[in-house]
């Protein structure tokens, strides 16, 4: 929407930001599962993990835990995904640092994954061992 006073766009507010920030970020989800192998596997994988969870959780606490390692691998394979994208977009030739970024992207989903390993592994290990 512009101000045709000024020139300038103006974001709209309240209800009808959230409404389209909304849309905008299931757009970005669903585009996601469409086009990265990788985000289904880890949304496959979620879908198993998050009702396991309530049954191994034995608190609060640790049902957040072990819910919220599935959540955080998928935000950052969400910002993976968005590297990768703007890394494309910017140009088909090889760049060093368009490599780098690339990889730190990818080591951030790996160290995500063993952080939710080690939380699920400290508490299968505290509740069952």
């Amino acid at each position: 929407m512009t101000d045709s006073d000024n020139g300038y766009t103006t974001k709209n507010t309240g209800f009808k930001r959230f409404y389209h920030a909304s849309i905008y970020s299931w757009q970005g989800l669903k585009a996601a599962y469409a086009q990265e192998p990788a985000f289904r596997y880890e949304v496959w994988g979620s879908a198993v993990l998050i009702p396991l969870a309530f049954f191994v959780a034995q608190s609060p606490m640790q049902l957040a835990a072990l819910i919220s390692t599935c959540l955080l691998v998928l935000a950052f394979e969400l910002v993976n995904t968005a590297i990768e994208a703007v890394v494309d977009r910017a140009g088909t030739e090889f760049h060093e640092l368009a490599g780098l970024a690339k990889d730190l992207g990818s080591a951030v989903v790996m160290v995500s994954l063993g952080i939710g390993a080690l939380i699920w592994w400290a508490v299968l290990w505290t509740n069952f061992a």
